[in-house]
């Protein structure tokens, strides 16, 4: 029997990696030159990391609003085409290097612009081309714009601090009398932000109504948890466990286990389930249904945290005193599909996984997610264990298969950094010499029984540990600073990929076999 299924590709490459001449990857022609190159060689996917502004540490995952889109992807490019800036401002900005985002100094060159860009709309009002979807904008993401908009001017006024901690009280509590007054002060302040988030939106959306285009599908990602330190915490504080003076109680992490044996303490302020329960359905609600206007499917990370997540009291300098703490998944997630219907949604279920969490997974068809790098396990006999999960043979076709994540090392690094001992028995297992084996990786992915292979831009390139994206537990200019340099992308392999996407099912070009394969 003849038994069709879908089968599908991505390529995983962030915003902030692209190329482009301003210090950062940003939402201009070269974001539209990597959808086409990735489409050309026959994906359907791109994936990428959250979009919201990065605070300390530049981490996405920590970002300072879970609504708001990181003003230095805008693309200074397309404020001259709308007359907001020159080119000589923008050529006043050098780029410092190809292959790394220096974070700071592209804030200091950029930001700037961006303000006088913002200034230049606000003068112009009605005369700005594009007025009339501004002020609908403004009106249709009021729930979150005007609390980011006032949290960015404090948070440029106290220089980066927190502010649950130094911010002055009246500030850090809200104080209406105090935001009124601070709102008369600052008028022009706190409106460039709006600007700034109409500029993201809209060159945010012109970029992926081209990507869609082009048969392309955007994997965006979503934290379950959010930073401390954000505008979602100062604008939500009764959503968060906190004591008696407000403080947070509780922070989040996970269980001492193999990996560590004082567990990760995360530090995020866990949510209060047990009493705000409807509150926190209606601002999930308008999670999924921000980030759906933005990516076609959603990465949630961490998904375990909607069946139990690890609660540690706050102030400890461990994760070792936690426990477990229930957390009404299925009725979140049937109240979320009320509203807003079946979600396509993918489910990063690494780690400890029970049967309730599988449950969850399984019951609203989520895929979870496998990664290849952690497949090379060892049975009683020291031998290769056939039965590891994450060995593409084992892969069920409802799950998402990856080499590795942005949190792993690049496969060629990984492969370098094992034991040779372990290296030998890879390469057994793939067939190959050592020099092929992140080529090997890829090809083996690909034929796998998985519905979807997502496959990290650094693979694909062959990159070794130089092009890491992130190294968990850490924190420092290294991670989340990699970029693809305009030479490397030339030696992007869209044929050989085009090639291996068509034997094995996966390509999005209908009309290769025709043109190629059957015709040879």
């Amino acid at each position: 029997m003849n038994v069709q299924q879908d089968r599908h590709a991505g390529v995983l490459v962030h915003i902030s990696s692209l190329p482009g001449p301003h210090g950062i990857g940003d939402l201009g022609k070269e974001a539209r030159s990597m959808a086409e190159t990735i489409r050309a060689a026959g994906f359907d996917y791109w994936q990428i990391l959250p979009l919201g502004p990065t605070g300390y540490g530049n981490s996405p995952y920590a970002a300072r609003s879970t609504f708001a889109g990181n003003e230095l992807f805008i693309d200074l490019r397309t404020l001259v085409e709308w007359d907001l800036l020159t080119s000589e401002e923008i050529a006043s900005i050098s780029e410092s290097a190809v292959d790394r985002v220096d974070y700071s100094a592209v804030y200091a060159n950029k930001m700037p612009l961006l303000k006088v860009a913002a200034e230049r709309c606000l003068t112009l009002g009605e005369d700005f081309a594009l007025a009339s979807d501004f002020k609908t904008f403004c009106d249709d993401e009021a729930y979150w714009l005007a609390d980011y908009a006032l949290f960015m001017c404090l948070y440029e006024l106290y220089q980066d601090a927190r502010w649950f901690s130094h911010w002055p009280q009246e500030f850090a509590d809200r104080d209406s009398s105090a935001l009124d007054a601070l709102r008369e002060r600052h008028r022009l302040e706190i409106a460039q932000w709006y600007v700034l988030q109409f500029f993201f939106h809209v060159q945010w959306m012109n970029l992926r109504a081209h990507v869609n285009a082009l048969g392309l599908h955007i994997i965006g990602d979503l934290p379950i948890f959010v930073a401390a330190d954000s505008v979602d915490t100062w604008s939500n504080r009764d959503l968060f466990k906190t004591d008696s003076q407000g403080s947070f109680s509780a922070v989040s992490g996970v269980p001492p286990d193999f990996f560590s044996s004082t567990g990760q303490l995360w530090g995020n302020p866990v949510y209060d389930w047990d009493t705000r329960k409807e509150a926190l359905y209606e601002w999930w609600i308008r999670r999924f249904s921000r980030t759906l206007q933005c990516v076609d499917i959603v990465r949630v990370d961490h998904f375990r945290g909607f069946d139990a997540y690890w609660e540690i009291p706050a102030g400890s300098t461990t994760a070792e005193s936690g426990r477990w703490v229930d957390v009404p998944g299925k009725d979140l997630f049937a109240t979320i599909r009320t509203h807003l219907g079946t979600i396509p949604i993918i489910a990063e279920d690494l780690g400890v996984v029970t049967p309730s969490v599988e449950e969850l997974r399984d019951s609203n068809g989520f895929p979870g997610m496998k990664l290849y790098q952690y497949g090379f396990t060892f049975d009683d006999f020291g031998r290769l264990n056939g039965l590891d999960e994450f060995l593409p043979h084992n892969y069920p076709y409802q799950c998402v298969a990856y080499t590795g994540t942005h949190d792993n090392d690049t496969t060629l690094g990984w492969f370098l950094s094992i034991p040779s001992s372990l290296q030998y028995i890879v390469c057994r297992y793939l067939a190959c010499s050592a020099d092929t084996v992140v080529e090997s990786m890829i090809r083996t992915l690909i034929a796998s029984h998985a519905r979807t292979v997502i496959i990290p831009l650094q693979d694909i390139l062959n990159l070794d540990s130089s092009a890491r994206m992130n190294t968990p537990s850490t924190c420092g200019n290294h991670n989340w600073s990699w970029r693809v340099s305009p030479s490397l992308m030339q030696k992007f392999p869209a044929d050989s990929l085009s090639e291996l996407l068509h034997l094995y099912g996966r390509s999005a070009n209908r009309t290769y076999a025709q043109e190629h394969i059957l015709t040879e």
